[in-house]
């Protein structure tokens, strides 16, 4: 069966060739790409390089793409190997039947057509004719090296590219010009004209380096500055990238993919030495566009001009990025000084200046909150509020729960900083008079830190546990708040009620920023009780209360309360990253994957990192996560 091209195409950007191969041997990097001993023949030194696209081997010859891998490892049909990566990519093998093949066919000769187009262009810009437009590249600083790496060209005033192209020993109809997005159809019925018409060419290539479209702009005052051509069998604009052919060798060596928003940015930055760079083709980014980056970077930088439509550009890429986010998969954003482009910057100023950019490029954590917090203030209770369902709603479109866990941490991290910060700022008495925030405890015990009392068999999980009685201590202790606020405010709660507590209770400590001695423990719990939750509050304070450390309790003193709430939450932490590390390595043992080992060993190292919140027994037994039950919490 012979399968659509651009199935095969799509099928080898999704599925990384290292990952596949990784599965069967043991992978070492070698700058940019991987080397190992040879799956084919037996060797000790290793001899077998994997590059993007395909595999060498310098010892026995062995050599193909992603296909054929697993052909030869797993001993499949073309078929078989074709069906698994689909399974693995999401994708559904074409069926068979005439229509395909002959769709293929005539993709095969409309790039005939194209690449005839490109050799048009290119040579007319050469020609009297092209004199302007050759002058205009130059003085944007291009030279005839940069000009021939990028294939550019002069598309000439009128209609005469099918006259050229005859010209070039090439005859072709109107239809076949029309479907290959050479020619436009007027809908009054009057003759075919040539889409790109006075412009600079810019050649739009596919992975494998075939013209597949054009791109152009304008020398004169005619609208729309820029062009692309219209959709054919070769062209799907939301699934191209303009410069990836060309910035592919870069990408390999610098581990970098930089995005720029149009043509000539790529080409001024290509010229500037940062060849690793590509753009759109004129709209925002689209998912497919951004998984094609992903498959050569983890982290693609996305460079915006720095206006206002730079800005606008940055939130739909955000936005669009948000539910596919994966451990090791993110964006970062490189925000250009207001009013200049990679261009003007590196003319003005040095590719120093660009680079400068680029390294002080954004996390997209980091974009994610400005841009909320530029929508939002929090001077009422009524605007936060607005600006922690806006978090909760960014949250969700998360579909990784891991991922979703870290940023919901992370935002409720930076809101809980404002909120401390305004307290600091605020009125509500002199200095002497109002209340001071404690100073954060180390997590390793002291001596005399309260031991919580041990569980009865049958007992809550653990993490559940320690949740309630996180909230319990700042309900018995509400001049706590100063002090634990922002991490109380960042715990992902299990259980939907007590969740619900904690955000009313940290309403109203919001509401009484510059009234501290207000924090009064029976009228914070009659309110809690006036808002619906007197069943809630009540497995919190009364129902547990005979298994309730004594820091726990109402009559416990500050110094008490305070070091077994940080040891409480420092356990709760250790807790909840021994399940993701668990969770991390379930998805290894199924994946193999390099972001899989990443997540992996990033994960270990963290958790190798901590110091034990305490001695076992300590707090009346071991940690746990989910679905641990018996001694401890």
């Amino acid at each position: 069966m012979a399968l659509p091209n651009r199935f095969l195409d799509e099928l080898k950007a999704r599925v990384p060739l290292a990952t596949v191969i990784g599965r069967r041997v043991r992978l070492i990097r070698n700058g940019r790409q991987y080397k190992a001993c040879c799956p084919f023949h037996n060797e000790k030194t290793p001899s077998f390089h994997v590059y993007d696209d395909h595999y060498h081997c310098y010892g026995c010859g062995a050599h193909g793409d992603i296909i054929s891998f697993e052909m030869a490892a797993a001993g499949l049909s073309f078929m078989e190997a074709v069906e698994a990566l689909a399974a693995e990519a999401g994708l559904e093998v074409p069926k068979p039947d005439p229509a395909t093949r002959e769709r293929e066919q005539r993709a095969a000769g409309l790039s005939d057509v194209v690449e005839a187009a490109c050799a048009v262009f290119e040579q007319r810009l050469r020609l009297p004719e092209g004199r302007d437009a050759l002058a205009y590249l130059h003085r944007r600083g291009l030279d005839d090296a940069t000009i021939a790496c990028f294939r550019l060209g002069y598309a000439p005033p009128g209609n005469a590219l099918r006259a050229h192209l005859r010209r070039a020993g090439m005859d072709v109809d109107d239809d076949t010009l029309v479907e290959a997005g050479l020619l436009g159809r007027p809908d009054d019925g009057r003759s075919p004209y040539d889409v790109m018409r006075d412009r600079v060419v810019f050649p739009i290539r596919d992975r494998k380096g075939a013209v597949v479209s054009f791109g152009g702009r304008v020398l004169g005052d005619a609208k729309p500055k820029y062009l692309n051509g219209p959709e054919s069998p070769l062209f799907h604009k939301s699934r191209a990238l303009y410069g990836l052919f060309e910035a592919r060798e870069a990408i390999r060596e610098t581990g970098e993919v930089i995005v720029a928003e149009g043509y000539m940015d790529v080409i001024a930055l290509s010229a500037a030495g940062f060849a690793q760079v590509v753009a759109p083709l004129g709209t925002a980014l689209t998912e497919a566009q951004i998984e094609m980056l992903w498959v050569h970077a983890a982290e693609p930088v996305l460079c915006f001009d720095g206006d206002s439509a730079g800005q606008r550009a940055a939130m739909r890429a955000l936005e669009r990025a948000l539910p596919l986010l994966g451990p090791g998969r993110s964006l970062r954003f490189a925000l250009l000084p207001a009013g200049l482009d990679p261009d003007d910057l590196i003319r003005e100023r040095g590719a120093g200046a660009m680079r400068s950019v680029l390294d002080g490029a954004l996390p997209m954590i980091e974009l994610c909150w400005r841009m909320m917090r530029a929508r939002h203030r929090m001077d009422t209770p009524e605007r936060r509020a607005a600006l922690e369902r806006e978090i909760d709603q960014a949250v969700q479109a998360i579909a990784d729960r891991s991922v979703a866990q870290q940023y919901r941490g992370a935002l409720r991290d930076r809101f809980w900083g404002e909120i401390r910060r305004a307290r600091g700022q605020g009125g509500g008495g002199s200095a002497g008079t109002r209340r001071q925030r404690a100073p954060r405890l180390p997590v390793s015990p002291s001596a005399s830190a309260p031991a919580l009392a041990a569980s009865p068999a049958g007992a809550l999980p653990a993490r559940r546990m320690q949740e309630r009685l996180l909230l319990a201590v700042v309900l018995n202790h509400p001049g706590l708040l100063d002090q634990v606020a922002e991490r109380l405010g960042s715990l992902d709660v299990l259980e939907s009620d007590v969740s619900t507590v904690r955000e009313e209770l940290l309403s109203v400590y919001e509401s009484r920023l510059h009234d501290a001695e207000s924090l009064d423990r029976d009228a914070i719990l009659n309110h809690l009780r006036s808002a619906g939750l007197e069943a809630a509050l009540n497995r919190l304070l009364e129902a547990d209360a005979r298994m309730h450390p004594d820091f726990v309790r109402p009559q416990a003193d500050a110094g008490a309360v305070s070091r077994g709430w940080e040891e409480l939450f420092a356990l709760h932490g250790r807790a909840a990253l021994d399940m993701d590390l668990r969770a991390a390595e379930e998805r290894f043992a199924n994946e193999m994957t390099d972001d899989a080992l990443a997540r992996l060993m990033a994960l270990r190292a963290a958790r190798d990192s901590l110091v034990d919140p305490a001695e076992p027994g300590a707090f009346g037994g071991e940690s746990g996560g989910e679905g641990t039950t018996g001694t401890g919490f």
